[in-house]
């Protein structure tokens, strides 16, 4: 199985480039120019041999946002750039994290820093999306595209269930639009702080202890169902429902975890929206700790 990475800057991949040609070794390269050049970098496919090399003549040389098995995608890059705002609050984005969606493996989810702040934007974006979970004290905003679950933060943008690469830099680059379109139209909109607490991560919600014990590492029971929502805990770090006195509440919440896709298989035990990117050799697809 060929697989696909990508990287945080147009340098890296250069540079991952320039010792693949060195050492003569085949490679595909997705480009996400000119369509959707504010968003992504130049993606290298390869397969598992080559990778293999690639790693052991780089070493720590080259960081790369991860390895997902590669799927062709089913849309193509628009052969015309990126529309431009003049006041476009997004900025680029900078791919940190590429892995294989904990909900769905067969879908992959990343997390993008931006150069811009979304903060200000929040409170419009909730005005004209009344089915989106808005949490001001938070920082958070995140909607549902289609089956496409999106969390934006003030600097960052983490995405599930995208289908492929590509898929990954059309949702962004929609992002970016509609982001500053709201911007654009401010003066149009009026602002709404009102908290929203939408299902499914609503349900998770109700199925928690409500204790705030803060012993799964967030702030309270709803940030943790949130998290889980978003694919980026695993529901075992609920330690009063798996080994506590909240037992009795351990069927109902993996009932509703199974029915939205959950489970602990393929989760990690911290989340990484910190994390610098990853060495060349860093991420598998067979690594059963994501």
């Amino acid at each position: 199985m060929n697989q696909i990475t990508t990287f945080p800057r147009t340098e890296e991949f250069e540079r991952a480039k320039s010792f693949l040609d060195s050492l003569s070794l085949a490679y595909t390269l997705v480009s996400p120019c000119p369509g959707y050049e504010r968003v992504g970098v130049p993606s290298l496919v390869v397969d598992e041999e080559t990778r293999m090399k690639l790693t052991q003549a780089m070493g720590a040389e080259v960081v790369c946002s991860g390895w997902v098995d590669y799927q062709p995608s089913k849309t193509l890059v628009p052969a015309v750039g990126p529309p431009s705002f003049e006041e476009d609050i997004l900025g680029t984005c900078a791919i940190m994290v590429l892995a294989p969606c904990v909900a769905d493996l067969t879908r992959i989810r990343l997390i993008a820093h931006l150069s811009g702040n979304l903060a200000a934007v929040f409170p419009y974006l909730n005005a004209k999306m009344p089915r989106a979970m808005f949490c001001n004290e938070a920082g958070t905003f995140t909607f549902m595209d289609e089956y496409r679950l999106i969390s934006l933060y003030d600097q960052r943008i983490t995405i599930a269930k995208a289908d492929e690469l590509v898929d990954a830099w059309r949702t962004l680059e929609r992002i970016r639009c509609r982001v500053n379109e709201t911007w654009r139209r401010r003066g149009e909109i009026k602002p709404c702080y009102e908290l929203r607490k939408k299902p499914p991560a609503l349900e998770i919600y109700k199925r928690l202890p409500g204790t705030n014990c803060r012993a799964c590492g967030e702030k309270t029971c709803l940030a943790f169902a949130v998290s889980l929502w978003s694919g980026e805990v695993k529901p075992s770090l609920c330690t009063p429902i798996f080994s506590g006195e909240h037992e009795h509440l351990k069927t109902p919440f993996l009932e509703i975890c199974s029915s939205l896709g959950l489970s602990d298989v393929a989760f990690k035990d911290s989340k990484e929206q910190t994390k610098p990117p990853f060495r060349l050799d860093f991420f598998s697809t067979n690594d059963q700790s994501q």
